[in-house]
């Protein structure tokens, strides 16, 4: 029998990955921009350093967000060291 416990367990787990590849994907934009401004990489990501400037800021809220929510998910989720 799969007891509640378990179930909070495997959506934390599930949750916090998905926090883990929105923080990557966004990060990936970032870097392929840059590298593009750079004369670095062909194509994707912002097309000043202005707007490079403002995705770093966007991503910095954006990770900061996520990993709050990965603590708060795996609290939740009885996921935390002790």
């Amino acid at each position: 029998m799969v007891t509640i416990k378990e179930i909070k367990s495997t959506i934390a787990v599930a949750i916090a990955a998905a926090f883990g590849f929105i923080i990557a994907l966004i990060w990936k934009d970032i870097i392929v921009g840059i590298m593009t401004l750079a004369g670095l990489w062909l194509a994707g990501g912002p097309t000043t350093w202005m707007g490079a400037g403002v995705a770093i800021v966007v991503a910095l809220v954006i990770t900061v967000i996520s990993v709050l929510g990965i603590i708060y998910i795996s609290k939740w989720g009885g996921l935390a060291q002790k």
